[in-house]
């Protein structure tokens, strides 16, 4: 049997929330603000919510007891989609050494985003350091020395997509093209 939701006057599309996660929770920050998205009473988690700063839904009751509505109601706002250059305040663009942005992938490759051999080189040699705990100069050495060029484009994916973007390898003259310095797997 289904369980029947009652949906308090205030759970529309569009409300601003602030949700906060329990203690147990902690990959997200305390007293977030949001958005509702969707409405989808056929389950309990009726409530699609985005908070601020996510491209992924999470799904909540109308009830939780972690959720308050807020007084401002708004058009749900666009993602952005397409080819993007990154920056530092991008998702997963985190770690910078001297001006110069590493990612690291889910399978540990990374990408040094300059044009410049050099630069790249000790970004990277900084991140294997700092993030990998390799302290064995000859190793981050050897590392450093599997470092290619590439061109890429940063590319956002649709909402709760496996990954928020992708990188692919595209032409010079492509939109947003971006030169990297790619390190496979360690």
């Amino acid at each position: 049997m289904t369980e029947t939701i009652t949906l308090p006057a205030e759970a529309v599309i569009g409300r601003h929330i602030a949700f906060s996660h329990r203690d147990d929770l902690t990959h997200i920050p305390r007293d977030q603000v949001g958005i509702i998205t969707a409405i989808e009473t056929d389950q309990p988690r009726c409530l699609r919510i985005r908070l601020n700063g996510s491209r992924r839904g999470l799904y909540v009751r109308p009830d939780a007891e972690n959720l308050r509505y807020l007084d401002e109601v708004s058009p749900v706002p666009d993602l952005p989609m397409g080819r993007f250059t990154p920056t530092g305040a991008t998702a997963g663009f985190d770690f910078a050494y001297e001006g110069v942005l590493v990612v690291q992938f889910d399978d540990d490759d990374l990408a040094a985003l300059t044009p410049d051999p050099e630069k790249a080189a000790a970004a990277a040699a900084t991140f294997l350091r700092e993030v990998f705990g390799i302290d064995d100069e000859s190793n981050v050495r050897d590392e450093i020395a599997e470092l290619r060029p590439r061109t890429v484009a940063f590319e956002w994916q649709p909402e709760d997509a496996e990954f928020d973007w992708l990188m692919v390898d595209v032409e010079p003259t492509a939109e947003h093209a971006v030169q990297v310095h790619y390190l496979p797997t360690l």
